[in-house]
């Protein structure tokens, strides 16, 4: 995948730093440990706490997205720093800090109602779905 994101030429409008999306949810039982493995507690697990912060990121961006452009997931560095119970609402954060050619970071973070539960960044970068899409039946 990465020599099929390098081969694309940057086709994205300039995305100025500091461009900003969120995205949230409350917590159910289907973002909880415990609805993946029994014995754990039912608390927010950090796979969902990540995929808001990636929905907040995409949310960032697409409005710089041109045609069948849309940003895709390349590197995550997050901290789970606090747990959310059933019924919390979670809210991510994202801001563009940096960027080279189509590559993106962004640096995230997700609270709940109390504090801050998670922080770090994303990597993204541009594609085109329909390239992408014909990439990925050569495979």
């Amino acid at each position: 995948m990465g020599s099929f994101l390098l081969e694309e030429a940057s086709l994205a409008k300039e995305i100025p730093i500091g461009a900003s999306g969120k995205a949230e949810e409350t917590v159910e039982f289907k973002h909880t440990l415990t609805s993946h493995h029994a014995e754990l507690p039912p608390v927010y697990s950090t796979p969902d706490m990540i995929r808001l912060m990636e929905t907040a990121a995409f949310h960032a961006l697409q409005p710089y997205c041109e045609a069948d452009e849309i940003t895709v997931g390349t590197s995550i560095n997050i901290e789970h720093r606090a747990a959310s119970h059933i019924g919390a609402p979670v809210k991510a954060e994202a801001v563009l800090e940096s960027f080279n050619g189509r590559f993106y970071t962004l640096r995230v973070t997700a609270r709940d109602d109390k504090q801050e539960i998670g922080r770090g960044t994303v990597g993204r970068a541009v594609v085109s779905v329909g390239k992408f899409v014909e990439k990925m039946k050569g495979k």
